[in-house]
């Protein structure tokens, strides 16, 4: 599939076949593709726990859906929860000159990659930051001390594919100038 007709067809997905697993060969491709995400500085300033266990993937569900969202999300057979880690000395005294926090951009890196590689293997995904970030660390027994951004899930989409609804390119694109 070319590069532009992946990223067309790629899309949040907000409901997955609950009766199908992600075979272990495509997940790993998803992992491997994460693992070559690009960071300021090479940091890579992030962990990824995989949780495909169905007793930990319900209780991650139900820190998903705690606040009255993301109900789908217990349909998902993997979860790929994305927790901040310290980037390394030249990251961190970049961010603070430039008055940029890169984690935050290097997980929007590190996840656009993800769902990408989903999709590339056929699969559908959804960037989720709203959970109860309390009980998922509690859950995955995640340090206090660290920052859980996102959770990814990943499965056999049953959505529809969807137009995308876009601002024209000119409201977003310049050239030379603002």
């Amino acid at each position: 599939m070319e590069f532009l007709d992946l990223v067309k067809t790629r899309q949040s997905d907000r409901a997955y076949d609950s009766t199908r697993s992600v075979e272990p060969e495509k997940l790993e491709r998803i992992l491997a593709a994460a693992h070559l995400a690009p960071s300021a500085c090479n940091s890579q300033p992030w962990h990824i726990i995989v949780v495909q266990d169905k007793a930990t993937r319900e209780e991650v569900a139900d820190a998903l859906t705690s606040i009255g969202m993301n109900k789908f999300g217990e349909q998902a057979p993997v979860h790929l929860v994305i927790v901040e880690e310290a980037p390394n000395f030249t990251a961190r005294l970049g961010g603070w000159v430039k008055n940029k926090h890169f984690p935050y951009i290097d997980c929007g890196i590190l996840s656009a990659y993800i769902t990408l590689a989903a999709a590339a293997e056929g699969l559908g995904s959804c960037v989720l930051g709203w959970f109860d970030e309390k009980q998922m660390r509690k859950v995955l027994d995640i340090p206090r001390s660290k920052r859980i951004l996102l959770d990814i899930i990943i499965g056999y989409s049953v959505d529809k594919p969807r137009d995308k609804a876009r601002k024209p390119i000119e409201e977003i694109v310049s050239a030379d100038k603002y």
